[in-house]
């Protein structure tokens, strides 16, 4: 064998340090920061070396269910390249920037922020640290979505119909219908839809857990999206209408059908006239499975790592908390 030379080790080293693990933690394991805390406990591009919560024996259970450490919020700073933010949208401005500041890359659970301002100064912090701001609209990451994204003709599109709606959850939330649930359809309509927003309404009632909007795009393209908590029966469903096809999204199950008409045509009938003739049909296009969190997660590692822009970047996270003002001021206008 021959004899290892200082340049193979400097590659050696190279090769470790690209593929050597981000320290990672968790900042809120309520429901949705304890399954960040799982999910990178699971990945092999991260290490999950502690969880903060302002509920310490609740971060004491979580890091003891994934053989890691309860910490304060401002000692698990201090020992993470990136962090998940899943607390209460209050707190995100304050605790983003504290992470900033200590040039800790930061994944926050949607909205990005309680108002465009704080939305906006976080996204300054991060540009001026120079580090990566992902939010956490995990929706973009369903199985289904993505192949959506492949599937649309973005030209085509005429109107989009979004439904989000279910009974009260059992968890505690903080914010209303439109920033709990319909930002997801907003972050996905964004996401679809080119070109800029000519026009908003919406309208609510019972405190905000019922909302309708009608968002107008530039383009011509209408959207009308609908969140509630007050209704029993649980739907996640997306409708886009193209030109010639319409193709339905089911969030639950993770399912597409394109509806489309085969091309007339004229064919005989038993008696030598001339009918005309044309079927309805339903595709129903693969779609492969896998968890959307990993994913999300795995995307937030790879952009850090690699130092690009995340797929629903601050801009994008900043787009939609623009537009859950514009309807909530609607909203409230209504009641």
């Amino acid at each position: 064998m021959e004899p290892t030379t200082e340049a193979d080790q400097d590659v050696d080293d190279g090769i470790k340090q690209a593929v050597k693990p981000l320290n990672v933690g968790v900042i809120g394991v309520g429901s949705m920061g304890h399954h960040h805390a799982r999910v990178y406990n699971q990945l092999d591009g991260a290490t999950l070396v502690g969880v903060a919560d302002a509920d310490e024996t609740r971060a004491q259970e979580v890091a003891e269910e994934f053989d890691t450490q309860a910490t304060s919020q401002d000692e698990l700073v201090k020992q993470v390249d990136a962090v998940s933010i899943a607390v209460p949208t209050k707190f995100h401005r304050d605790i983003a920037i504290e992470c900033i500041a200590n040039g800790v890359h930061v994944l926050i659970e949607k909205p990005l922020a309680a108002s465009t301002d704080d939305g906006a100064e976080i996204l300054e912090a991060a540009e001026s640290a120079g580090v990566t701001v992902q939010v956490g609209h995990i929706e973009q990451f369903n199985p289904a979505i993505v192949e959506l994204s492949e599937i649309i003709d973005p030209g085509k599109i005429i109107g989009v119909r979004a439904e989000r709606l279910g009974p009260p959850p059992e968890r505690e939330v903080h914010d209303n219908a439109v920033v709990d649930l319909m930002i997801h359809d907003i972050d996905i309509v964004r996401s679809l839809v080119a070109g800029g927003v000519n026009a908003v309404q919406g309208g609510g009632v019972r405190e905000g857990r019922h909302a309708t909007a009608v968002i107008e795009f530039d383009s011509g393209v209408v959207a009308s999206l609908s969140a509630s908590r007050l209704t029993q029966r649980k739907v996640r469903r997306l409708r886009v209408t193209e030109e010639n096809r319409v193709i339905e999204v089911d969030y639950l199950d993770r399912s597409i059908e394109v509806y489309r008409r085969s091309q007339p045509e004229y064919v005989k009938d038993s008696e030598g006239g001339i009918q005309h003739r044309e079927q309805s049909i339903i595709e129903q296009p693969q779609i492969p499975s896998y968890e959307p969190l990993k994913a999300e997660l795995e995307e937030f590692i790879e952009a850090v790592v690699n130092g690009r822009s995340p797929k629903v970047d601050g801009d994008a996270g900043l787009n939609a908390v623009s537009l859950v003002e514009q309807i909530n001021q609607e909203v409230e206008r209504e009641q």
